[in-house]
């Protein structure tokens, strides 16, 4: 008894190293943890595109030095009467559903006639999509339009090489196979044969006269409502495209293109007529039901 009374403030010392070893080391394991989780490696998402891989919303870390504006330089913008077109509720009606019949023939198109196309009718439809609201008013977007045969072909070559990558490699078996049934693959020849060729880039943040750099709010949403009314007024005019999302070829389209490193390729619209033997996938869309909720 005396011995168990002489060992006991050493068993009780050997547990609290024992407790705090035990306490430490899990914190330890916690924080190794966390690290892993900041440091994903590149291959666990493979189908991200590193282009886009950038702060969209500029916090204010990024605007400390002396590259940035920090105020508007801008004095407030008057407000003036706007009146729009106000219309009989039948005739509202009447126009929502012949805007949704014109929509409603909107489809992908890969297979596009290289009969010309008016430049200046590829004009009014990008003045439209500049027509898109965007944060701050800053109108964050970029189109290049290309229509010279080589810069069209360079282009083919650096997206269907990135492509062919991304199909056997980084976008995984179930995409691919997801794709199938829509019979696409990494061969992109509508890229040469489309008369025009437009390439939409988001403006992570602008640059004035001056050099200074300005925030873009928003700028990736922005440019997204742009290309919605873009599309539309593709159909609007009788144009067919296809919405092409060049994974990775960003950097390369950019130094080919010459645009400055502000810009992130977001889009790529090949457009023009549809081919006269073209086909589509017999798609059926939603119903209301599904993509609405009423409250």
């Amino acid at each position: 008894m005396a011995l168990f009374s002489t060992l006991t403030p050493v068993i009780v010392a050997i547990l609290c190293v024992i407790i705090v070893f035990l306490f430490k080391n899990s914190k330890w394991t916690e924080c190794a943890l966390a690290k892993k989780t900041v440091h994903l490696p590149k291959e666990s998402k493979p189908w991200v595109d590193e282009d886009l891989q950038d702060d969209t919303e500029i916090n204010s870390e990024n605007t400390e030095d002396d590259d940035w504006i920090h105020d508007a330089g801008e004095e407030e913008l008057p407000h003036i009467p706007y009146a729009p077109p106000r219309y009989p509720e039948p005739e509202m009606l009447e126009r929502s559903q012949q805007f949704y019949s014109l929509m409603n023939q909107r489809r992908s198109v890969r297979f596009i006639s290289p009969e010309p196309v008016p430049r200046a009718v590829i004009e009014n439809v990008i003045r439209t999509a500049g027509t898109a609201p965007s944060g701050a008013h800053t109108e964050p977007w970029t189109f290049v339009v290309v229509a010279d045969a080589d810069t069209k072909h360079r282009i083919r070559e650096i997206v269907e090489e990135e492509e062919e990558i991304n199909y056997k490699q980084r976008m995984g078996d179930k995409w691919v196979n997801d794709l199938q049934r829509l019979r696409t693959n990494w061969v992109k020849e509508y890229l040469d044969v489309a008369p025009y060729l437009i390439l939409i880039f988001k403006q992570t943040y602008g640059v004035l006269p001056n050099g200074k750099k300005k925030t873009h709010y928003y700028n990736e949403i922005s440019v997204s409502i742009s290309c919605g009314i873009l599309l539309s007024a593709l159909q609007n005019v009788g144009l067919v495209t296809v919405t092409s999302t060049p994974l990775n070829c960003g950097p390369q389209l950019r130094a080919l293109l010459r645009r400055p490193a502000n810009e992130k390729l977001l889009l790529l619209l090949p457009v023009g007529y549809p081919s006269n033997d073209a086909t589509v996938p017999d798609l059926n869309r939603k119903d209301l039901n599904d993509i609405m909720v009423f409250v």
